[in-house]
C-alpha cells in the first residue's frame, strides 16, 4: 500500500503547485523594484541548478538566460537515458534547498532552526517554525528577502513537469522515507514565501489606498 505521507510523485506535484502560486503572485501583484530583482536571484539559482546537473549528466548547454521575462536554460539531450532528464528537471529543488542551507550554515551561523517535515501536517508546522525563528535582526531581514522568491527558485516550472511527466506518473507509485521530507521542506519554504507575498500585497494595497485619500 502506498503511504501518501511519503509519496514522491505527490510531493513533487505539491512543490510544483505551491511554486506556481508563488510565481503567479509575483507576476500579478509584486512585479516591481527590489522584488523583481529578487525574482532574478531565485531564477539564477533555479536555472544554474538545471545547467549544472545537465552538464554533469553529459548534456551540452547551448543557452542560459536569467534577466528576461522567461528565464531559461537550453541544453542538448542528456547522455543518461530517461533518468538524466528527470534529474535535470528536478534539479532546482535540490539546488534551492542547498543554497538556502549554505547561507544559513555559513552566513547566519545556523541561526534558523528547521526540522524536516515528516508528514503533510509537518509542512505547516515547519512553516510556523520559520516564522517563530524570525526577529528584527539583520539575518532575519536577509532571510525574508531571500525567501520572498523561493517559489521561483525551487518550484519546477510547467515546462520541467512536461519534460518528465512519464517519470512523474511512475513516482506516484513510489514512496521514500528518506527523500520525501526534503520535498516537504521545499513546500514549507514556499508556503512561508506565499505568506510573505500576501503580507507585501496587503501593505501595497494599504499604501495605495492611503495615497488616494
Amino acid at each position: 500500500m502506498i503511504d501518501l505521507n511519503y509519496n514522491l510523485g505527490a510531493a513533487i506535484i505539491l512543490v510544483s503547485a505551491t511554486g506556481y502560486v508563488s510565481h503567479w503572485l509575483n507576476i500579478k501583484f509584486l512585479n516591481f523594484g527590489i522584488v523583481r530583482w529578487l525574482y532574478y536571484l531565485g531564477a539564477l539559482v533555479h536555472e544554474l541548478s538545471h545547467a549544472i546537473v545537465a552538464a554533469l549528466t553529459g548534456a551540452k548547454i547551448t543557452e542560459l538566460e536569467i534577466v528576461s521575462r522567461q528565464p531559461h536554460v537550453t541544453h542538448t539531450r542528456s547522455k543518461i537515458p530517461f533518468l538524466g532528464q528527470v534529474l535535470i528537471s528536478l534539479a532546482p529543488i535540490a539546488g534551492g534547498l542547498l543554497w538556502l542551507w549554505l547561507i544559513n550554515q555559513y552566513l547566519f551561523a545556523n541561526s534558523f532552526a528547521f526540522v524536516l517535515p515528516q508528514s503533510l501536517i509537518g509542512i505547516i508546522v515547519s512553516a510556523i517554525q520559520i516564522v517563530q525563528s524570525l526577529d528584527f535582526s539583520w539575518p532575519s531581514l536577509i532571510l525574508v528577502l531571500l525567501i520572498l522568491n523561493v517559489g521561483a527558485m525551487i518550484g519546477p516550472s510547467t515546462r520541467d513537469l512536461k519534460n518528465i511527466w512519464p517519470a512523474l506518473i511512475i513516482l506516484l507509485f513510489i514512496s521514500s522515507v528518506s527523500l520525501t521530507p526534503y520535498l516537504y521542506a521545499a513546500v514549507a519554504l514556499i508556503l512561508f514565501n506565499i505568506i510573505l507575498q500576501l503580507i507585501f500585497i496587503l501593505l501595497k494595497w494599504s499604501i495605495s489606498l492611503l495615497h488616494k485619500r
